[in-house]
C-alpha cells in the first residue's frame, strides 16, 4: 500500500512545481509586457516627432521655408491612386500657405517604368503653375550609372541633373516638350542611361499638368480628407 502513496506525493510534487514555474513564467511575461509598453508610450512622441523631422526635411528640399507660415504637416489631404501620379496606393499632399493665402503643393508621386523598376518622387508645384522642384525619394537605379537622377548620387554636384526641371512650367517649357531630347523634347539625360531619365521626366510632366488641372480644388478641400478627381 506504500507505494501509491509514494506515486501520489511525486505526482503533487512535480504538479506544485509546474504551477510555480507557470505562475514565474506568468508574472515574467507580465512585467516584461507592461515594461515594452511603458518604453512604447516614453518613445512614441520621440519617434513621431523625429519621423515629422525627416520629412519636413525632405519636403524642404523642393520647398523653401520662406514660401509658407502654416503647420504644413497638418495641411494635407490623401490622393487616391492615380496613373497621373504613377501610384496604385493613396498618396499624401501637403498645402503650403503663406498669410492665409495658397502658395504651393508637394505631392508624392512615382515613375513605375525605371530601368530597375518604381522611382519614388516628391513634387513642389507653385499655386501660380511652374514645378518649384523635384527630388527622387527612392529607387533602384543601376549604381553610377542610372543613379545619377538622385542628387545625392549625381557626380555633378555644381548642377545635378535633376535641377533641371526647377522653375519651369508649361508658359516656359510645352507639354509635348515635357521629354528627354533623345525623345524629341526638353531635358537632357546622360548616355547609357536614358531610361531612367526618361521615367523621370514623363512621370514629372504628368504629376505637374495634373496639378494644375486640378490645383483650385486641391487647395479647398478640408484638411485631412480625401480628394476624389470624379466629377472635378
Amino acid at each position: 500500500m506504500s507505494e501509491p502513496i509514494e506515486i501520489t506525493r511525486r505526482d503533487s510534487g512535480a504538479l506544485r512545481i509546474s504551477v510555480r514555474t507557470a505562475a514565474i513564467m506568468l508574472a515574467f511575461t507580465i512585467v516584461f509586457t507592461a515594461l515594452m509598453a511603458g518604453i512604447y508610450v516614453l518613445t512614441a512622441p520621440l519617434v513621431a516627432a523625429s519621423a515629422q523631422k525627416e520629412k519636413l526635411a525632405l519636403i524642404g528640399e523642393v520647398l523653401p521655408p520662406d514660401m509658407f507660415d502654416n503647420v504644413l504637416l497638418d495641411d494635407w489631404i490623401e490622393v487616391s491612386s492615380l496613373k497621373e501620379l504613377g501610384s496604385s496606393d493613396t498618396v499624401r499632399l501637403y498645402r503650403a500657405r503663406k498669410n492665409g493665402e495658397p502658395t504651393a503643393l508637394v505631392i508624392e508621386a512615382a515613375a513605375p517604368d525605371g530601368y530597375s523598376g518604381r522611382i519614388g518622387l516628391l513634387l513642389a508645384v507653385k499655386a501660380s503653375g511652374e514645378l518649384l522642384a523635384v527630388r527622387v525619394t527612392e529607387h533602384r537605379e543601376t549604381p553610377g550609372l542610372g543613379d545619377y537622377i538622385d542628387p545625392k548620387k549625381d557626380k555633378n554636384k555644381a548642377q545635378p541633373w535633376i535641377t533641371q526641371f526647377s522653375n519651369l512650367g508649361f508658359n516656359t517649357v510645352p507639354k509635348a516638350k515635357w521629354r528627354v531630347k533623345k525623345d524629341g523634347g526638353r531635358f537632357d539625360q546622360r548616355a547609357g542611361a536614358t531610361i531612367s531619365a526618361r521615367a523621370v521626366t514623363n512621370a514629372t510632366g504628368r504629376a505637374l499638368a495634373w496639378a494644375l488641372k486640378h490645383r483650385d480644388k486641391l487647395f479647398t478641400v478640408a484638411a485631412k480628407n480625401r480628394f476624389e478627381e470624379q466629377g472635378s
